[in-house]
């Protein structure tokens, strides 16, 4: 069975960039590229014109309505062709909503059953458009693994996307076990690098999923800032280290420094990182 794969697209370089990783990562897949239309349901330069023309408020309404349909369909058509080019099976998918745009496909990807969404972490304002703040929500809300893609990805990232490893964030905990789980089904054939945050000479449990795998040990210097910040840096650095393809965390972790690695170390490391993250949630 093909990877069922929803992306968010929004017509912003970073959510095209997303289309190309993901591709990569997950090739003959089949994508739904959704794009998610939020209220005031076109964009400024289309209401602009529109307002001009319109006889009053009513018709404005009903001018917004019918055009910001056709801009959507064209932005999600878009994106199917990038998807097509990049050899998936690609459909378009729009959807309405008028609450928070991250939650929506979020659930989009429960009922679609889809087995990971994929995102760009800038929308097309580079801070906040809809793929910026939104990525933070899909992450947040969704309940499969979100792959977060950097904007820009460099040369080098694109070809590490080819045969680069995956560098996993492990703890022993559950949460840690699921996403080696996950990263293994998502990556068939990669190369799984096991990176655990030691804090002093505690050692890290290992658990049945990663008693085949490379283990990384990567130790916590003393006194050297936030406890989260300091892991989500030393998984960072780590998959720079190896050239990874990908970076997986889990969104729950253990306790002390083990609920920060695989906790608030998730959002950490999709904002702090060059290369696509991957967070699987517990």
């Amino acid at each position: 069975m093909p990877t069922n794969v929803i992306v968010g697209y929004d017509g912003s370089p970073s959510a095209g960039e997303a289309i190309s990783a993901g591709a990569s990562l997950f090739p003959e897949a089949h994508a739904w590229v959704v794009y998610v239309w939020t209220p005031p349901f076109g964009s400024t330069r289309l209401r602009r014109r529109l307002r001009t023309s319109a006889r009053d408020i009513d018709d404005l309404v009903e001018l917004i309505e019918r055009e910001g349909q056709r801009e959507a369909d064209a932005i999600a058509a878009a994106g199917v062709a990038l998807a097509t080019a990049a050899e998936w099976d690609a459909e378009p998918l729009v959807n309405r909503t008028m609450g928070s745009d991250g939650l929506r496909l979020a659930q989009l990807a429960e009922q679609l059953h889809g087995d990971a969404i994929v995102v760009g972490s800038r929308g097309l304002s580079g801070t906040d458009a809809v793929l910026g703040s939104v990525s933070d929500l899909v992450v947040h809300y969704a309940t499969v693994p979100v792959l977060v893609v950097p904007n820009p990805l460099l040369i080098t990232g694109f070809e590490a996307l080819r045969e680069g490893p995956v560098v996993v964030g492990y703890d022993g905990s559950d949460g840690a076990e699921k996403a080696l789980d996950s990263a293994r089904r998502l990556f068939p054939g990669r190369r799984l690098l096991l990176a655990a945050v030691r804090d002093g000479d505690e050692d890290v449990p290992v658990g049945p999923a990663a008693r085949d795998a490379e283990l990384l040990s990567l130790r916590m210097p003393k006194l050297a800032g936030p406890a989260s910040r300091v892991a989500a840096d030393l998984l960072v650095e780590c998959a720079d280290q190896h050239d990874a393809a990908v970076l997986v965390v889990g969104s729950r972790g253990r306790s002390t420094i083990r609920e920060v690695l695989l906790g608030s170390v998730a959002r950490g490391a999709v904002h702090r990182t060059h290369r696509p993250v991957l967070v699987v949630h517990g």
